[in-house]
């Protein structure tokens, strides 16, 4: 068959070993790490989805080779750890069985030692090893590696090396990037030391070269080793592309791949895992960059998800190699799909971090728009149901789409109705944010494999107790979403309230904003509002009652949004707005003085609520009822997906 993305969809030769495309999984670490080190059964079925879903390689991360200087709750390979090789071997023919090839990331956090732990406290009371004596911002001492600690390191390398190679691994990834031990080396930001390993170029790749030196005797001649290297670290003392360039040529005859990613540990977060304020493939000109130097394969990544981009990635020689890490939890057979020309149903990475949060906050995973992320042992099929029964949902926004998507695929007899004339609930306010435009087109998508599924979706129909007497189901899902809160503030509702745009309406509205904007409301809402008209070029003020802007956020989304918000918006926290005028908000401040913050227009964001009406009066209308989303309570898109796709199993 004539492929949609023939670059994307053709193997290469690595080695011996071939790829079966282009698309890899990037390295993504696990969640139910053993004490001692070994990859947790619930882990293996998570790197297991991405081999079933079509990528050609799906990298297991991190496995710390030197625990004696590295003590990070990561994965550890060591024929003394009672399960340890057997934990591997299972994870890497987990991966394999499916035609993926297995790939093994080796690492050592260096002077981060302790990173992946949930309890910092006890990071901080390890000894810290780099490659100079320091103190790190957070006030840790660092000390220097020794010449004998770094032979016993690199050793270690190889020794690992082998030992992924006997539980099936088949390639390795040498960590050389974003502020781990090896990039301490490379990088003038870090390194200080005036021996072999410091100063001149060559001296900083030095431990680099050896380490690879060493996992090349382990593995043997034919066995792919992959090299990922920060291509510039985008800070203050750090390297850019033109040293990046050079470190590449100097790795390139001991490696098979250059992996090139961006940025370095705590300084680049947003950068190395670009966010939705950056754009898709920020990092791929590094890529591009390196590879005008160097014969081997080069691969790219950073926020990548279209399959167009990434088929022009390849085929106009930017990279050889795409890899994905946050596209492939939105959708782990975005390969496939890709290969089978299915691209219209790819449910797309919203760049929301819920996924990497979750893991800061409790060591697990989740991801917003795909229900079977760290969950992937409670099963990943959808079964048949043994009765097949008639199914109504009510509302179209993301929870309901996705609770319809799963009773139809069970065989159900599905109908999804929605007030409006148009699907995805609160999402569609999302379309005027172009940062976020993806959040509104998941509804979209989610359509599409509603509609394939066989699901019936009634646009303009609202659903009442009447309704569903006359439809008479087994079974109502009610995800009528909520409704935004608007205070009796005078001049914020009625006629009096002519220069106010509620933030879920702002896209149906916003010819009517002006130059000149006060965000009423300083949650997640009203700071994105805020960003998207300062980037606009709007004067942006923002009032928030609270002593902080966006608690709603994200542990990793809140500091880059917030970073956004110093660059486009004033800030007036503290302030209870208690008038709407025509010239603004007039606000008490903590002393209860009355301030006015001028504006000629006022985006009301202050928050939502559940249309428990709503649901009170369908709660006896069918024998299996079940609430989900912000109709149950108001919360994120990642629980509305959740509970829909429960509610729909539960049937």
């Amino acid at each position: 068959m004539k492929r949609k993305y023939p670059h994307l969809s053709s193997p290469i030769t690595i080695g011996r070993t071939t790829f079966r495309n282009r698309m890899f999984s990037a390295p993504m670490g696990g969640t139910d790490i053993t004490n001692d080190g070994c990859i947790g059964p619930k882990s293996t079925a998570f790197y297991e989805l991405r081999g079933r879903g079509g990528a050609a390689a799906v990298t297991v991360s991190e496995c710390m080779v030197h625990p004696a200087t590295d003590g990070s709750h990561a994965y550890h390979l060591d024929e003394s750890i009672l399960n340890s090789l057997a934990c591997a071997t299972y994870t890497a023919d987990a991966i394999r069985r499916h035609g993926a090839i297995p790939s093994l990331e080796l690492s050592h956090s260096g002077q981060f030692a302790g990173t992946y732990m949930t309890d910092k406290s006890r990071q901080h009371e390890m000894n810290q090893w780099g490659p100079s004596d320091t103190v790190r911002a957070d006030g840790v001492k660092v000390k220097a590696l020794t010449k004998e600690m770094i032979d016993e390191i690199v050793a270690s390398y190889g020794h690992v090396a082998g030992l992924a190679k006997r539980a099936g691994f088949e390639m390795i990834m040498i960590h050389g990037g974003h502020g781990w031990l090896i990039n301490q080396f490379l990088s003038p930001l870090f390194n200080k030391r005036e021996d072999e390993y410091g100063g001149s170029l060559e001296n900083r790749t030095r431990l680099a070269v050896e380490v690879l030196t060493a996992v090349r005797e382990a593995v043997g001649p034919f066995f792919p080793i992959e090299f990922r290297m920060s291509g510039a670290e985008f800070c203050e003392g750090g390297y850019g592309i033109e040293e990046g360039i050079e470190i590449a040529k100097a790795i390139e005859p001991y490696v098979d791949i250059i992996h090139v990613s961006a940025g370095t540990y705590q300084k680049t977060f947003g950068i190395t895992h670009p966010s939705m304020f950056e754009e898709h493939g920020r990092n791929v000109f590094l890529a591009e960059a390196i590879k005008k130097h160097v014969s081997k394969p080069v691969a790219t990544l950073g926020g990548l998800n279209d399959p167009a981009q990434l088929e022009e990635i390849i085929a106009s020689g930017k990279a050889d190699i795409v890899y994905m890490g946050r596209a492939l939890l939105a959708d782990p057979e975005l390969p496939r799909k890709v290969v089978e020309g299915r691209d219209n149903e790819i449910v797309r990475c919203l760049r929301c971090f819920t996924c990497m949060a979750e893991r800061a906050a409790t060591s697990t995973r989740r991801c917003t728009v795909n229900p079977l992320i760290g969950r992937e042992m409670d099963g990943v099929e959808v079964y048949p149901a043994p009765v097949k029964k008639k199914v109504l949902v009510a509302g179209g926004g993301p929870g309901g789409l996705y609770a319809a998507y799963t009773a139809a695929r069970r065989g159900h007899d599905v109908i999804l109705c929605e007030k409006e004339e148009e699907l995805g609930g609160i999402l569609k306010s999302e379309q005027a944010l172009p940062f976020k435009h993806e959040m509104y087109e998941l509804s979209g998508t989610y359509e599409i494999l509603a509609r394939k599924a066989g699901v019936q979706i009634r646009t303009g129909v609202e659903v009442t107790p009447e309704y569903v007497e006359k439809e008479a189901p087994d079974a109502l899902i009610i995800a009528v979403g909520s409704s935004p809160l608007v205070p009796p503030i005078p001049g914020l509702k009625g006629e009096t309230g002519a220069n106010v745009i509620v933030v879920n309406n702002y896209y149906k509205e916003k010819d009517k904003c002006t130059d000149k904007v006060v965000v009423f409301g300083g949650g997640l809402a009203g700071c994105e509002c805020a960003v998207h008209l300062g980037r606009e070029g709007k004067q942006v003020e923002i009032v928030e009652m609270r002593d902080q802007l966006a608690p709603d956020a994200n542990v990793r989304h809140r500091p880059l949004l917030l970073k956004e918000i110093d660059k486009y918006a004033s800030v007036h926290t503290g302030y209870r707005g208690v008038e709407v005028t025509e010239q603004g908000i007039v606000c008490e401040d903590a002393d209860g003085k009355q301030v006015l913050v001028e504006g000629s227009t006022v985006i009301c964001a202050l928050g939502q609520r559940s249309r428990t009406d709503v649901v009170e009066a369908l709660m006896d209308c069918a024998p299996y009822v079940r609430v989900i989303g912000d109709a149950a309570k108001v919360s994120t898109i990642t629980n509305a997906v959740y509970w829909g796709y429960h509610a729909a199993l539960d049937i």
